[in-house]
């Protein structure tokens, strides 16, 4: 895992789809370049977030949690059972080092040990249904 794949709401992009696939992948919210979905290319929370703060992280801006992140983690906790919030949290209490070693445990297939994807409830390498 590395710290330019977390995104300012605290997604991480390593574990998207877009993000893992062969070609045309997406480069993570913070890099420039093609393959990026429209959604990620027009932000309106990493605008925001590169705007108001420092490093470009929410959980460094004055009003964290806005509602837009709010929103944005609802979805994801609805969705996909991943915590935006949390994941902020983690890293403005713990660091992004701490942070970063934790995701990786967590999204690490026990089966075949490959990166797993936040929109699968399977491993993409094995089959394997994500614990």
């Amino acid at each position: 895992m590395r710290r330019e794949a977390i995104a300012p709401c605290g997604m991480n992009c390593a574990l998207c789809a877009v993000y893992q696939r062969e070609k045309k992948n997406c480069p993570g919210c913070r890099a420039d370049g093609a393959g990026k979905p429209g959604h990620c290319r027009n932000c309106a929370i990493k605008s925001c977030a590169m705007e108001r703060t420092e490093g470009g992280r929410c959980e460094a801006c004055p009003d964290f949690p806005c509602e837009r992140v709010k929103r944005l983690d609802r979805r994801y906790q609805k969705q996909y059972n991943v915590s935006l919030l949390e994941n902020l949290r983690t890293v403005q209490t713990e660091g992004m080092d701490a942070f970063l070693q934790k995701e990786g445990a967590r999204w690490t297939c026990y089966a075949c040990g490959e990166r797993l994807c936040v929109h699968e409830n399977t491993c993409p390498s094995c089959g394997r249904e994500r614990k």
